[in-house]
């Protein structure tokens, strides 16, 4: 297994940022620890000058990488510059490679992202990245731009640029073409992929805009401050001539005493019919008094006062480029979805030569999980359509290419809330379900399921105009292949439609749920802790087996422990008599199936305790699936755990229905909904046993 890479590019603004992102990516799902290295960076990334490296920080922050920033970075161009004047050019690689030494000691795979090209010279820095990585043994990855150029010089770039790698004796594994238009497409023959231009990578952010002016932020943050700026007005008309120059993601730059413009445009965002800009930018160090900014506040766009002109500030902004930062959701998510699209992931994972590991991180069970969504992309339905976290998850997940996705909810307001987000939600299908023409076709299904409880077609037609039963309509007739509610709506409102029509599964008694505990090292799934308060034997064993296929979905080998106050014959009472059935339930309907019970939790999960408590289990010790008596002990347990462990809590799926349907918590974030969304897609691709 190979535990290095070098990643360089061929010249200045190829993208290498986004490239590396798709590159730990792919290592997350693989590799448990992960050091990103920059052999040499530019001088105003040093760590002495608050400005941290942005490839760095952006893997440190996104993988929680525990590599501290003086590690990570070797030299910058000065103090490079002055080794190589002083004691030559050897002296230099040879202290990068006893840094990237000590890296991989520590480290298992250390991923070496060349220099910036901003130093003296291309060509220099080219042999440079060559030596570094002959020197380290690592086989390369090259990046080249595609952007401005013919098929033709691209092509001649790839020739040379191979030739001074192979020159200096480097292996290279892949070259990767980034910033393509469609006349590269030609030249994507493996191991040459073609990654197209994206121009929302190299936007800039309204936070980027005050850092790059040295602005002062006086209303609007979170994120619309993330939000990315697509052009610039300058403001120096009347309101009525501004107006319709307006579009969305427009920056207006106007004097600060034009709180005329300022609030007209601010105005603006909060109209369904108007363009909503990214901010506004006051001139000339004039900042409005309390009263006019009272006015700008309510629209949450960003208002930043500057000193200089307003021609001086147009100035400044023109050239600047963005930078692919961890805050940045939809930057992010638009660079590893290209990757994924146009890079063989899997055919890249096999040249590089990445083992599969002992151990499952939370960042590798996420990365895997995401990777098995896309692999077989399934439709998702999400009824609660005008939450914000609900509009920038969506956002995600397309540019990524998890899932398709379907909101509901009423088009125009979800539309102009998107609009006011920043949030791209083009690609999503969004219907009304009280103007679809799916109602009445729903509404007769609802009544023929439920005639037994006495609902009519009249009383059906209004059921189904809510958007929880109107999702899970549209996955009871097969139109969508699973459904993600809760955000806004309780576990009782996503639960009982499914229970009503989706059902269970014809061998199992119940509607459960399982939480996938990801540890520091492993996956655990913890069953029940969130759905069926106190159930009885059967039911118990029900949800057992239902936890062990939930394992088996994810990746977990099951090894189920069906946990109680006793281990073994050592106690009795109505509850560890239970267990105790429970546990004899499932070996007979699944002999096939490690189990261990009744166990206590640290039996279950300590092999030093397990082999004491219960000697000769295969599951003592070493239980992935654990099974909790009632949902107090099940709840508790899991949030202790949590707590205590650090552990990330992936959930709850709800297992034992017919076709997915999965419930959010009400506080749940955007990272939350992409995980469950991929979740749901994960489990519609097996939803029938």
């Amino acid at each position: 297994m190979s535990d290095i890479l070098y990643l360089t590019s061929m010249e200045p603004r190829s993208g290498k940022s986004a490239v590396a992102l798709g590159l730990l990516d792919l290592l997350a799902a693989d590799v448990e620890k992960i050091a990103v290295f920059r052999p040499v960076v530019p001088d105003s990334n040093q760590p002495d000058s608050n400005q941290p490296d942005p490839i760095v920080e952006l893997a440190r922050q996104r993988y929680d990488l525990e590599i501290p920033e003086h590690d990570a970075v070797a030299f910058t161009y000065s103090t490079a510059a002055e080794l190589m004047e002083t004691s030559g050019p050897q002296k230099l690689i040879e202290a990068i490679v006893d840094h990237a030494a000590r890296l991989r000691e520590r480290y298992d795979f250390v991923l070496c992202v060349g220099t910036d090209f901003t130093g003296p010279s291309p060509a220099v820095e080219l042999d440079l990245n060559a030596d570094l990585a002959a020197n380290l043994g690592a086989p390369v990855i090259q990046v080249l731009s595609g952007h401005s150029r013919t098929a033709e010089a691209v092509s001649t770039a790839l020739r040379e640029g191979a030739a001074v790698l192979k020159t200096h004796g480097c292996e290279v594994l892949a070259t990767i073409v980034n910033r393509a238009g469609p006349e590269h497409e030609g030249l994507a023959a493996p191991p040459v992929y073609v990654i197209p231009d994206l121009p929302v990578l190299a936007a800039l952010t309204v936070a980027e805009v005050v850092a790059a002016l040295d602005g002062t932020l006086l209303s609007g943050d979170g994120p619309a401050l993330q939000r990315e700026v697509d052009s610039y007005l300058a403001g120096s008309a009347y309101l009525q001539t501004v107006l319709p120059l307006l579009k969305d993601g427009m920056l207006l730059v106007s004097s600060g005493d034009r709180i005329d413009l300022a609030v007209g445009v601010a105005a603006a965002a909060v109209s369904p019919d108007l363009p909503t800009p990214a901010g506004i930018v006051l001139t000339v160090g004039h900042v409005p008094d309390e009263r006019g900014l009272k006015l700008l506040e309510p629209s949450g766009v960003p208002v930043i006062a500057v000193k200089a002109d307003t021609y001086t500030t147009l100035h400044r902004l023109e050239g600047l480029t963005g930078q692919l930062r961890a805050e940045s959701a939809r930057k992010v998510a638009a660079a590893l979805g290209a990757f994924a699209d146009h890079v063989d992931t899997e055919a890249l994972r096999k040249r590089i030569q990445l083992a599969k590991p002992d151990v499952v991180t939370p960042h590798m069970f996420s990365a895997q999980l995401i990777a098995r969504a896309r692999a077989d992309k399934r439709t998702i339905v999400l009824p609660e359509g005008d939450d914000d976290r609900i509009l920038l998850a969506a956002e995600e997940l397309t540019q990524r290419g998890v899932a398709d996705l379907v909101l509901l909810g009423n088009v125009e307001q979800i539309t102009a809330k998107a609009t006011q987000l920043g949030t791209d939600v083009t690609n999503v299908r969004i219907i009304d379900p009280l103007t679809s023409p799916w109602r009445d076709t729903f509404a007769k299904t609802y009544a023929e399921l439920r005639a037994h409880r006495g609902v009519t077609p009249e009383m059906a037609y209004d059921v189904v105009g809510d958007v929880s039963y109107f999702g899970t309509m549209l996955v009871h007739a097969g139109e969508v292949d699973g459904m993600v509610s809760g955000a806004a709506h309780t576990t009782a409102h996503t639960i009982r439609p499914a229970l009503e029509v989706i059902r269970t599964l014809p061998d199992v008694s119940l509607v459960s749920s399982a939480f996938l505990m990801c540890l520091p090292t492993k996956v655990l799934v913890f069953a029940d802790c969130a759905v069926v308060p106190d159930p009885d034997a059967a039911q118990l064993a029900d949800i057992a087996v239902c936890a062990a296929e939930t394992a088996v979905k994810f990746g977990v080998e099951p090894r189920i422990a069906m946990v109680s106050y006793s281990t073994g014959q050592s106690g009795s009472g109505v509850d560890v008599d239970k267990v105790r059935a429970a546990t004899e339930i499932v070996g007979a309907r699944h002999p096939e199936l490690p189990l261990a019970g009744p166990i206590q939790y640290d039996a279950a999960v300590d092999p030093t305790v397990g082999a004491a408590k219960l000697p000769g289990n295969p599951v003592a010790g070493h239980a992935t699936v654990l099974i909790f008596p009632d949902l107090n002990t099940g709840n508790t347990t899991y949030k202790a755990v949590q707590r205590a462990a650090s552990a990330i809590a992936v959930g709850p799926v709800l297992q034992g229905l017919r076709r997915p349907v999965n419930d959010l918590s009400r506080g749940c974030t955007v990272a939350d909904i992409v995980n469950t969304v991929a979740i749901t897609a994960v489990q519609a691709q097996g939803a029938t046993r």
